[in-house]
């Protein structure tokens, strides 16, 4: 511990010395520059503490400052706020490491650092996906982690986003109605996007809006067919409407649901 603290204090006492940085980057003295880089990352200064470890992080592997260095270089752009940068260093440690002394540590971080770095529902969620992999990966690797119910509440989130970003592409495609028509019917790409979804996510807080979507591309379906397949389409508006009101017989939606069931039936009856 002692050994600790006295390195910490002389890295700290080198960065108020008269040695410029770019003398420190230049330096052959390995050892000198590690602790360098070190105290730049303890002053917060990431941006220099990464350049350095970038220059000897090579030389260091297989010695005793070997995991360490690419552990801190990782930090640097995590704490930095360049996620993706360091979700590939943290992943290059425990390839590297995969029994090493931070490799649950690198795990976690490397789907934390993607969680921190997805975007909005609208846009593309190819990195969520790769977050959702990385946290399932952590958690299979480190059932008993502290650091579990962390990933497990991550993974929760983003699938709360996945699921919004097919709710939103299923209303878009509900939107769209007849106009610029997927393979003819939006409406049934509007269904298709929404079942989907919820068969893909069956918990999710979206299930009553995703189903009721549903409903409604149903009846606009079956009210804008052509004559010979309204009977059919009509038929299945009615099944619908009746699994609708099993889930949720409370539905704030229930008057517009009556509303297209009453028409079906109606159509059905006569």
């Amino acid at each position: 511990m002692k050994n600790c603290l006295y390195t910490l204090i002389a890295a700290l006492l080198m960065l108020s010395s008269c040695d410029s940085y770019n003398k420190i980057l230049t330096t052959n003295n390995i050892d000198y520059k590690y602790e360098a880089a070190k105290a730049y990352y303890l002053k917060g200064d990431y941006s220099k503490a990464a350049q350095l470890l970038e220059s000897m992080v090579t030389l260091l592997k297989g010695g005793d400052k070997a995991e360490e260095s690419l552990i801190l270089l990782a930090k640097c752009y995590y704490d930095s706020k360049d996620y993706d940068t360091a979700s590939q260093y943290f992943k290059v440690y425990y390839t590297n490491y995969p029994r090493g002394e931070f490799a649950e540590y690198a795990r976690f971080h490397s789907g934390k650092s993607l969680f921190m770095d997805i975007t909005e529902p609208e846009l593309d969620q190819s990195g969520t996906y790769l977050a959702i992999s990385e946290l399932q990966l952590f958690m299979e690797y480190f059932p008993l982690s502290k650091l579990r119910p962390e990933a497990q509440d991550m993974i929760v989130k983003m699938h709360d986003l996945l699921v919004e970003k097919d709710f939103l592409s299923a209303k878009l495609y509900y939107d769209l109605g007849d106009f610029m028509a997927y393979k003819g019917n939006n409406y049934l790409a509007c269904i298709i996007t929404a079942q989907n979804a919820l068969k893909d996510y069956p918990y999710t807080g979206l299930r009553e809006e995703l189903s009721m979507l549903i409903l409604r591309a149903r009846y606009q379906m079956a009210h804008k067919s052509v004559e010979e397949k309204k009977y059919e389409r009509y038929r299945e508006t009615i099944d619908e409407y009746y699994a609708f009101k099993t889930e949720f017989p409370d539905s704030k939606y229930l008057d517009e649901a009556e509303k297209f069931f009453k028409e079906a039936k109606g159509f059905v009856n006569d």
